[in-house]
């Protein structure tokens, strides 16, 4: 846990540097998009995790290859900072550095982030439904979902928003009667 917490704490500057050049340059909403783009191509690939945080990777490979994943159509200004967490070797901080920008963000735009789980994917109705109760509890102005299927939950759902969890599955239900029972 404690790498955990030193980790935020060295990668909060950086996410905090590319939302000052996002914002001072109006890009906040189109540098989330190429940050959700890279953490989703960094959570499919294990290998590109490995090559960009191994040490004995030279910088100018790691450099070349950010190139190439971003592209001739990267902004210039997003694709400086990947160069910079190269050259500072703080790259094998990327992961936490986008995930912290999400974080701000969200912040700036008022976006509320539910985890919900569920047994089985949830209709567009039902998800509508979740964001509405999120927006209730939180003044949120929107909310963003992480959805996770467990089917281990039978049924129902578990909305987690920051320290707030409403476990409504029907396993949490099973379990709350069970206590209840034994306590009697």
């Amino acid at each position: 846990m404690k790498s955990n917490i030193a980790m935020a704490e060295i990668s909060q500057p950086y996410a905090e540097a590319l939302m000052s050049v996002a914002q001072s340059k109006n890009l906040t909403d189109q540098f989330g998009e190429d940050v959700r783009s890279l953490l989703s191509l960094l959570s499919e690939s294990e290998q590109l995790r490995n090559f960009l945080e191994n040490p004995f990777v030279g910088l100018d490979d790691k450099k070349a290859v950010i190139n190439r994943i971003l592209g001739d159509g990267a902004n210039a200004y997003f694709r400086n900072f990947l160069l910079l967490l190269v050259d500072r070797r703080r790259i094998s901080l990327l992961e936490p550095v986008l995930q912290q920008y999400l974080t701000l963000l969200r912040q700036l735009k008022q976006i509320a982030l539910a985890e919900v789980i569920s047994a089985v994917p949830l209709t567009e109705e039902q998800q509508q439904a979740v964001r509405d109760k999120v927006i209730a509890l939180t003044k949120a102005r929107e909310v963003e979902l992480d959805t996770k299927i467990d089917p281990e939950l039978i049924g129902g759902v578990i909305i987690k928003v920051g320290s707030q969890v409403i476990d409504a599955s029907l396993r949490g239900q099973l379990r709350r009667i069970s206590l209840r029972l034994s306590g009697s």
